[in-house]
């Protein structure tokens, strides 16, 4: 008989997680940054408890190395000892950053907490608070951090249990942003296994890739690089007694990254684009929950600041006015801007440019001939690498690279050489 009960789904904490190439950030960012893992941990305790959730299951990497550090170690069990205390178990497997057979500390862990082996699937039972019998729950961690076997295949339910909840760590249809560890696809884990929720693991993004049975990536707890932007943290489910499920998205990330586009059309000067970045980034903390934000941003669009952006010195010097102009204090909410880029573009009429008697008209009418035939481009490019081809280095450099030569290097070179006779032409 089923009943209704409440449990929430996270996974990749990555406690302890190390942020690389922010040595010149100011000492708050970087300690923020370095904590913000073991935040996200403390919030996820928060959560469990004020939710009143039954359980926690917990889809692997729960720390950042297999040879975890002894502070995550303790830290981890610490959180779990409060949620012994609400009545509230722990269900967790390891994945491919926190492998069994990595180097760990001799700690004895809560009576609440179950961590599924390595050897084979195993299931255990999980009760509501007040002792009703909820669900099954399945899973099997990774023994070593290289699983290339699909794990998913072995996994069975048991009748008996009300509500089956699999545990898996792994790469689901292929997903090319991460490494395709215990790969599998999604039709077989909806077609007929007869598991209710797929609490996944592994990829960074939470996304729900089906509905009944659930097949749920609740994604990582914090985002810990400039790809990992937006919300992060765990969801919810609550399943009723009919076994419909409800999601519910709880952020539990302290800094939060953001990339965000800004174009640079009708800005006329250096100082009028600080001024409207600096309105920007109030809207971005306005935006950002309270939390603490890391936001880079991409210049793009066309108009006449294009020419000086294209100096590095100028965006550099951009940058540290805008890190300048904002104070990060031990007791503010404080925003950092840590990237400025520009993918910009001149103030250049294609139409214009097509009937312009001219030698950018003629350049461009070309490169339009060139981009629509395939082998008069190849012939020309070839023609003109010639002096260089015979290189020993640089020629095995082209040779390399030949088949981007249509899609990528016909458009960069055309808008960069227009755009340098359109900007030596404003200046005469």
């Amino acid at each position: 008989m089923s009943v209704t009960f409440r449990f929430i789904h996270a996974a990749d904490l990555h406690l302890d997680s190390p942020f690389r190439g922010l040595a010149k950030a100011p000492r708050r960012v970087r300690e923020a940054l370095t904590e913000s893992t073991f935040d996200a941990l403390r919030q996820l305790t928060q959560a469990a408890i004020s939710e009143q959730v039954d359980f926690i299951v917990l889809a692997g990497d729960l720390f950042d190395e297999a040879d975890r550090s002894l502070r995550a170690q303790l830290m981890l069990v610490r959180e779990w000892e409060k949620l012994a205390e609400h009545g509230i178990a722990v269900y967790v497997i390891h994945g491919n950053h926190d492998p069994l057979n990595g180097a760990r500390a001799k700690l004895a862990l809560p009576s609440n907490v179950y961590v599924f082996g390595a050897d084979q699937m195993e299931y255990r039972p999980a009760y509501r608070k007040s002792g009703e019998l909820a669900a099954f729950v399945y899973g099997r961690s990774y023994g070593t951090r290289i699983v290339s076997e699909n794990m998913a295949a072995a996994y069975q339910i048991e009748a008996e249990a009300p509500f089956h909840i699999a545990l898996l760590h792994g790469n689901v249809d292929g997903d090319g942003t991460h490494d395709p560890y215990a790969p599998c696809a999604l039709d077989e884990l909806i077609g007929g296994k007869g598991f209710d929720y797929w609490a996944l693991g592994h990829i960074h993004h939470r996304r729900v890739l089906h509905e009944y049975p659930h097949v749920v990536y609740a994604g990582n707890a914090q985002g810990r690089n400039p790809r990992e932007t937006g919300a992060k943290g765990c969801y919810l489910v609550e399943v009723t007694a009919a076994k419909a499920i409800e999601l519910t998205f709880l952020p539990l990330d302290k800094v939060r990254w953001y990339e965000n586009g800004f174009s640079i059309s009708g800005i006329s000067s250096e100082q009028e684009l600080l001024q409207q970045l600096d309105a920007e980034l109030d809207r971005v903390m306005a935006d950002s929950d309270g939390r603490m934000v890391m936001l880079r941003f991409i210049l793009n669009g066309r108009g006449p600041l294009h020419q000086k952006l294209s100096d590095p010195a100028v965006v550099r010097t951009l940058l540290e006015q805008l890190q300048e102009g904002r104070s990060i204090t031990e007791d503010n909410v404080w925003i950092y801007v840590f990237g400025l880029e520009a993918n910009t573009g001149a103030e250049l009429s294609w139409l214009e440019l097509a009937e312009e008697d001219s030698f950018a008209g003629e350049l461009y009418r070309v490169s339009t001939e060139l981009a629509q035939d395939e082998r008069q481009w190849r012939d020309f490019a070839k023609t003109a690498v010639g002096p260089i081809a015979g290189h020993a280095k640089l020629g095995r450099l082209l040779r390399s690279r030949w088949d981007e030569l249509p899609e990528k290097w016909l458009e960069q070179a055309r808008e960069l050489t227009l755009g340098m006779i359109h900007g030596q032409g404003g200046d005469e």
